[in-house]
């Protein structure tokens, strides 16, 4: 695990400078502050930070072989590495090194770039084969790994961070405003753009090639939209997915460290937790995070369910306690993100890696199964709609619509929640599938954007359309959850969890995201993904025997904090001090009495706007710091002395 960066000639006679390169790694000195190195050719530099995890004293990076004509950066872990290892040894390779990643630049010299096609794993690497003079740039299957790049007329250069590429002072730090209106649409920025423009993120399962200065692109996998084998018991599936699961944990425990988990008390982090104990030579290291106070502690604070669980397994179980002056952490947190986002879990989750890294230099966690087995409420939409269209059109239209519109929007009290997303529900159910799955998650409509933004860039589609486009030959439910695998998993969730772990220099591995498990998830049959109402039903028939009822069917909650009650009370004045109409005009992105009302309806409990504010409050934020220049911890001081 560690953070690579370099450049590339894309003309003879380009200018490269390792100085630049140094500067890339030392400004992401935290993903890797154990080792550093550097290789310096005529028309290449690659660099690399080093998390030191596997061969802790012998996996120095950059990796060579042919001589010195092939070298290799690589982020991440390959978790078969041993048995291609065996194969390529056993045809003549010679290893230098017990790294995992050595088994890429063996595997490359036996295979070509087809290499990838035979990891298993989360990685981003970069390779210079000197012998053809050719650059390959791969990021993983799920996008786990992040990995950026920017080019001009004569050097492309590659990052796992934005700020390594901003260390370029030619770079100029502009706002694209179709990035922008992305953002206030998901409240994360999609690949393969960025907020800067200019600088792309390199899409999941995407490998590029320079060759002779021309930049190609190749997508190296794609998940199908297979027909599922209705000739297969429900019985079997539970056994495949139990099996595969515990594989994929079972694989992701390799490590040269302490290591631990994550344990929220919720399906996917419990059965994370339970398969470690079943392999463990020792009680598993478990570390949750909760909330107190009031009505907030009552719905976010699952901090019950995971010492329900963490007693079950025989754990060693550590908490910690989050309260509302959280805030002050927001710049520090948006500094290592490098472009805002609007998802409460980016707090909790650094947190709670501040917390475990005192014990461990390895996190496992459980993103990735809602996306996998249908976690998510929303996926039931089509299902409900159907229903609901079954009530006569005139009672729909002048009884339940008029009632829906009038009802309260609040998702920190049970019962308002409940409120909302019936409302949400019906405002939506006349729509058709794709715009149905939008009013689900986006923050602002395109109606809204427009008034929004004071730019607008050219149509087209989005990343939301072309992840349904691409969606193939799959059926609605399969669709809407392949267009999360594509979108918000690896752009907000896995982005999230890479940075606010890394922060902290902690690996985070997620066996969810086997890619062997997510093609078997792919053939599921849709009525054992979701069934009468119940998510991830063959999931849990899966982890019957592990995992108790009250934890594998209690109500779902996120792994987010309670922001939107905290922006109507303790972080009002916080957030008026960011997004207010002086600021918000002197950026001229958006136009304020838009923004006005938005605040006013939140705050009256008309609508229910925690995600839109949160995306203003951060993009404020982000801006200070990387269009303005200030220093992430001077902004933490001024808001603490204004709170």
């Amino acid at each position: 695990m560690c953070g690579i960066h370099g450049q590339v000639a894309l003309n003879r006679g380009a200018k490269l400078s390792s100085e630049l390169v140094r500067r890339m790694g030392d400004i992401s000195v935290h993903r890797g502050p154990d080792d550093e190195g550097i290789y310096v050719g005529t028309d290449v530099i690659l660099g690399m930070r080093r998390l030191s995890i596997i061969d802790v004293e012998g996996g120095h990076q950059p990796l060579s072989a042919e001589d010195g004509k092939v070298q290799l950066v690589c982020n991440g872990e390959i978790y078969n590495y041993r048995e291609l290892k065996s194969e390529l040894v056993a045809a003549g390779a010679v290893f230098k090194t017990g790294s995992d990643s050595e088994v890429i630049l063996h595997g490359y010299l036996a295979w070509g770039a087809g290499v990838v096609d035979r990891l298993n794993g989360m990685f981003a690497f970069a390779l210079w084969d000197g012998r053809q003079n050719k650059f390959i740039l791969v990021r993983d299957r799920l996008g786990i790994k992040p990995l950026y790049y920017y080019r001009d007329n004569d050097v492309l250069m590659f990052a796992s961070e934005i700020k390594s590429l901003l260390q370029n002072p030619a770079l100029e730090r502009q706002i694209d405003p179709a990035a922008l209106e992305e953002y206030l649409a998901f409240g994360y920025v999609p690949a393969p753009r960025t907020l800067f423009a200019g600088i792309r993120k390199l899409p999941p399962a995407t490998r590029m090639e320079v060759v002779g200065g021309q930049i190609r692109l190749h997508r190296y996998w794609q998940l199908q939209g297979e027909r599922t084998d209705r000739g297969i018991e429900e019985a079997d599936w539970n056994q495949r997915v139990l099996e595969q699961l515990e594989k994929s944990v079972a694989a992701q425990m390799v490590s040269d460290v302490p290591i631990g988990a994550f344990l929220s008390g919720g399906v996917d982090s419990s059965a994370v937790v339970g398969l470690m104990a079943g392999h463990a030579s020792e009680p598993v290291n478990t570390f949750a995070i909760g909330f107190e106070g009031g009505p907030v502690e009552k719905v976010y604070n699952e901090l019950p369910y995971a010492r329900q669980v963490a007693e079950l397994f025989g754990t060693r179980h550590e908490e910690i306690v989050v309260k509302p002056d959280v805030v002050s952490l927001l710049p520090k947190l948006l500094w290592h993100m490098d472009e805002p986002i609007a998802d409460t879990a980016m707090v909790t989750t650094y947190l709670v890696s501040e917390f475990a890294r005192k014990h461990v230099k390895v996190i496992l966690c459980g993103v990735g199964g809602d996306e996998l087995f249908g976690g998510y409420r929303r996926y039931l939409g089509n299902h409900y709609a159907a229903r609901y269209r079954q009530v006569p059109a005139w009672i729909r239209q002048r009884l339940i619509r008029p009632l829906a519109s009038r009802l309260p929007a609040d998702r920190h009290s049970r019962a308002l929640s409940t409120l909302r997303y019936a409302k949400t529900f019906i405002e939506s159910a006349e729509l058709d599938e794709r715009k149905r799955y939008r009013s689900y998650i986006e923050l602002a409509c395109a109606r809204d954007r427009k008034a929004l933004m004071t730019q607008h860039p050219a149509g087209g589609a989005d990343a939301l359309d072309r992840a349904f486009d691409r969606s193939g030959d799959m059926t609605p439910l399969q669709t809407l959850m392949a267009v999360d695998l594509q979108t918000q998993l690896p752009d907000d969730l896995l982005l999230l969890s890479d940075k606010m772990t890394m922060a902290t220099s902690l690996e985070c591995r997620v066996p969810f995201l086997d890619h062997e498990l997510v093609e078997l998830a792919a053939c599921l049959p849709d009525h054992l993904r979701i069934r009468k109402g119940t998510l991830k039903y063959v999931l849990k028939n899966a982890l019957g025997g592990l995992l108790p009822e009250d934890i594998l069917h209690r109500q779902k909650r996120g792994f987010g904090a309670p922001m939107g009650a905290w922006l109507r009370k303790e972080l009002a004045e916080t957030f008026d001090s960011l997004v207010n109409q002086r600021r918000v005009e002197a950026r001229g992105w958006l136009n304020w009495p838009v923004i006005e009302e938005v605040i006013r309806k939140h705050r009256n409990q008309q609508a229910d706007y925690t995600d839109l504010l949160l995306a203003l409050m951060n993009l404020e934020l982000w801006a200070q710091i990387y269009m303005d220049g200030q220093a992430a911890e001077s902004i933490s001081r001024r808001l603490q002395s204004a709170a």
